[in-house]
């Protein structure tokens, strides 16, 4: 919803940014399972934050910061850290005014030359772990203008198909929840599967207290792209500048957004990725990787079917065959750990060999290093120091690098959290590169997340089986690019290119990709 919201704002010509809180006690996802909260999305600025994120600079095209990003840990780690320092000079610290006030301070940093701050709380009203997010809005809303701040509750309009009618209960009881903690929405968004009628809509603005204008139906959508679209036709932009007082706006150029969509739901080709991967059990693990797919394949007119491949099975030969050659191309991801780095390798070696476009990104980028010493240099107990000791770490430990602040040391004793080299980095391309010409630029920024590196001492060795070095840190220490020349298309970055693809702004590198698929398309 907010960046759909936020898509409209911009589109009538405002500037927005969007922030989220979350209510669990973690300092941030870095450390979390992918199973548990999807994967771990990374600003340029280096902070590892909610997936929620990437949908939010997906849809406005905002590059995202650490500021918009917040957990109770943090606020928490951050209070405790002032209070030892002395900082509240003997105070009794206390959920309020401490917490609270942090809360607001971080809801309303960096707002300068901003016309609106969309702030996302996650959870469900009435949970334990959010009242203090609650309170700090309650007390924003008072300390601001009342024409300053506006309350959009998103709430659950069940359809009982036994009974066949939609129950508006569940709403009533959310917004009387929501009351009881001081707040009273003034804009309801109501998902449901079927059609809201003027009936209902107007039961539910009688029983909570809101005009019936702002109760807004958010159906089912075709695809996350035409959700814009659809919120426009429901009002949810005009009823949100009507609760700021604002009624001369103009309307909001969607042409993108239709652009966006006709792309998506017209395409003039289809092709099929094979993706082999560690957490394929949960999509949302590749939340901005699966988008980045589908921008590629907007850029082309082209429908993209990702078929989600458990790196574990192949490590039986024949599973290999069977799944992979209906491929058109094959993406190993980024992850973290030793389960399913055969079958990785074995796809990989399946790709080059068979000349089916390949690309790796983070770990899949190390892994084509691995097949490249092991089934091409010879090397055959080539292996990498994050899965445990060996007498040859083509990939290894990065210990130290210079970053925007300054040299970044580290050591296997470091903690797991926040020590990775995070954020956007540069990278210079070999000017006679595959990469080059698909970036059509030498000099490039892409984020990372990540401990370990390919280790240079196996360069030679690499280079000589074929896999160049494209790619290369500014001072020439890190690989950042390796591609085979000798390939249609096979490229592994070390970097994260799929947390900057957008909609309208498809990443070069994935609608390459994907453009050499539809190739591959052709020829099978």
């Amino acid at each position: 919803m907010a960046a759909s919201l936020a898509a409209l704002l911009q589109a009538r010509g405002y500037n927005v940014r969007i922030r989220k809180f979350d209510p669990y006690l973690n300092v941030d996802p870095g450390t979390m399972s992918p199973y548990q909260h999807g994967e771990v999305y990374v600003t340029d600025d280096g902070a590892e934050t909610d997936l929620d994120l990437g949908h939010y600079e997906r849809f406005s095209g905002v590059s995202a910061r650490q500021s918009d990003n917040v957990t109770s840990g943090r606020i928490y780690q951050d209070i405790i850290a002032k209070e030892r320092r002395g900082d509240y000079l003997g105070a009794t610290v206390q959920v309020i005014p401490h917490v609270t006030d942090a809360i607001k301070a971080f809801a309303l940093d960096e707002s300068e030359d901003l016309d609106f701050i969309l702030c996302e709380i996650g959870g469900t009203v009435g949970d334990i772990e959010s009242l203090p997010f609650m309170e700090a809005i309650r007390q924003l809303r008072n300390d601001l203008e009342r024409d300053q701040t506006l309350s959009i509750h998103v709430t659950l309009v069940p359809y009982v198909a036994a009974a066949g009618e939609l129950k508006t209960k569940p709403t009533q009881h959310s917004v009387r929840e929501l009351t009881s903690l001081g707040i009273q929405p003034d804009v309801l968004l109501c998902r449901c599967e079927h059609d809201l009628p003027d009936n209902e809509r107007a039961k539910i603005a009688a029983f909570c207290n809101v005009r019936k204008e702002a109760v807004i139906p958010a159906l089912d959508a075709e695809s996350i792209y035409a959700v814009p679209l659809q919120y426009h036709a429901e009002g949810l932009d005009d009823e949100v500048l009507r609760g700021f007082g604002i009624t001369d706006s103009k309307e909001p150029d969607l042409t993108r957004w239709y652009d966006i969509v006709d792309r998506y739901h017209n395409p003039e080709g289809e092709v099929t990725i094979g993706v082999v991967g560690k957490y394929v059990g949960l999509q949302d693990a590749y939340k901005s990787l699966h988008e980045a797919l589908v921008h590629g394949g907007m850029a082309h007119r082209t429908r993209v079917n990702i078929k989600w491949l458990d790196a574990e099975l192949f490590e039986n030969e024949d599973d290999l065959v069977t799944k992979l050659e209906p491929m058109h191309a094959i993406l190993v991801p980024g992850g973290f750990g030793e389960r399913g780095s055969e079958g990785k390798i074995a796809s990989i070696k399946f790709a080059r060999e068979r000349n089916i476009p390949f690309f790796g990104i983070c770990l899949g980028m190390q892994m084509a290093c691995l097949d490249g010493a092991r089934n091409v240099g010879g090397i055959e107990n080539a292996s990498t120091s994050e899965f445990g000791p060996t007498d040859n770490p083509v990939i290894g430990l990065i210990t130290e690098w210079q970053s925007k602040d300054g040299m970044q040391l580290r050591d296997d004793d470091s903690d797991l959290g926040g020590t990775m080299r995070l954020g956007a980095y540069p990278a210079k391309l070999n000017n006679n590169s595959h990469v080059a010409s698909v970036y059509d630029a030498q000099d490039i920024e892409e984020r990372h997340r990540h401990r370990f590196e390919v280790n240079m001492a196996y360069k030679d060795t690499l280079e000589s089986g074929g896999l160049i070095f494209s790619g290369m840190s500014p001072d020439g220490s890190l690989p950042e690019i390796v591609e085979r020349p000798d390939h249609p298309w096979f490229i592994g970055v070390q970097f994260h290119p799929e947390l900057k693809s957008r909609p309208f702004d498809p990443h070069p590198l994935f609608a390459s990709f994907i453009g050499a698929a539809l190739k591959q398309s052709r020829l099978v």
